[in-house]
């Protein structure tokens, strides 16, 4: 008799194997392949005024722009300094909650929303705090050049993030983590809208773990639920954040990997801490006008390779077989950062 996760983990690489892009989507289009550029916002967009210095030196008819805020909010002549912007808002948006499975949510509506003109073939998700590293034109050739999306994509060796109840839809060996911040071509726009079967399977198990109460009975319960998953580690509770997860392991469960530059092209810069419990945090450094300095944004464009400790693997970015520059983009800027990079004349052509 034959196992029945077999049977299932059979029935799915069936599914993946014949599912396609949808074709209900035109294809067609004339003039220019577009980017399109995907706002994912809190509420307003604070760095309006770099993004529309950088629109102003391209082609408009070289890219598309969509936001995702808080339902409800309109970008018009009172809520952001820019006409690039105006109702460039999505009308069916979400409350997104960070570390939950709106954030995927609301970045699938982006592309659903973008797919709809079949000039954008390119398409860059990017957060309220993201700025350009070049201008206008020379981002617009590298991110075309490239037939495969930058989709930043490693195994998850040591996190305990993966939950057993996704399997068999999504097995552990499938199993990747990555930064948010992609950059794909149509083909892989169109999967990601289109999958039925994995976001599912995300929204009900890939979850963070609640925050900490820091009473003292809470505190004493913690510290011997810690003693006690030392003793039986299958126990310890997941801490799953859907964003960091959901795009690499669903592209590599598709068998899309091959297509990919498994490296993100916009740079963080990440800061390590550690608590009374000995796990390492790390957090996004947040860069202020002292930080947006031209040695400091040269640092950043000089970079050429990444380092992938849980796989043992140097990436060096290529476009093309080219050595290239890694990072077009660049996060977490406050105004005043992007401020100094417009005075100094960052985005000149």
């Amino acid at each position: 008799m034959d196992d029945p996760i077999y049977l299932e983990k059979k029935k799915l690489s069936q599914y993946f194997k014949l599912q396609t892009p949808s074709n209900h989507r035109d294809d067609h289009f004339e003039g220019p392949p577009k980017i399109a550029f995907l706002f994912l916002v809190r509420r307003h967009l604070p760095l309006d005024f770099l993004w529309a210095a950088f629109f102003k030196n391209g082609d408009a008819a070289n890219f598309s722009i969509y936001i995702h805020s808080e339902p409800g909010f309109v970008f018009d002549e009172t809520t952001t300094s820019s006409p690039f912007f105006y109702g460039r808002q999505l009308k069916n948006s979400i409350q997104v909650v960070w570390g939950e499975s709106s954030m995927i949510e609301a970045e699938r509506l982006l592309l659903d929303k973008a797919l709809d003109d079949p000039a954008n073939r390119r398409f860059v998700l990017l957060s309220d705090s993201c700025v350009p590293l070049y201008n206008f034109g020379y981002i617009y050739n590298k991110v075309m050049s490239s037939p495969k999306s930058f989709v930043d994509s490693f195994l998850d060796a040591k996190e305990c993030r993966y939950n057993p109840k996704m399997s068999p839809a999504i097995p552990e060996e499938k199993w990747r983590k990555g930064s948010q911040w992609i950059t794909l071509v149509r083909r892989h726009a169109e999967v990601i809208v289109d999958d039925d079967i994995i976001f599912p399977v995300f929204r009900k198990f890939c979850k963070r773990r609640p925050p900490k109460n820091l009473s003292k009975r809470s505190r004493i319960l913690n510290f011997l639920a810690i003693d006690f998953r030392f003793l039986f580690p299958w126990l310890k509770p997941h801490n799953c954040f859907p964003d960091e997860h959901y795009v690499q392991t669903l592209l590599a469960m598709r068998g899309l990997e091959g297509e990919l530059e498994r490296r993100t092209l916009t740079y963080t810069s990440w800061n390590q801490s550690a608590i009374r419990e000995k796990r390492r945090i790390w957090h996004p450094i947040t860069f202020d006008y002292a930080d947006a300095n031209p040695h400091k944004t040269k640092e950043i464009k000089d970079i050429n390779h990444v380092y992938y400790e849980s796989e043992h693997r140097t990436e060096f970015c290529r476009i093309n077989s080219e050595i290239t520059p890694c990072f077009l983009f660049a996060r977490k800027f406050t105004c005043w950062a992007a401020i100094r990079l417009l005075n100094e004349g960052f985005l000149s052509p």
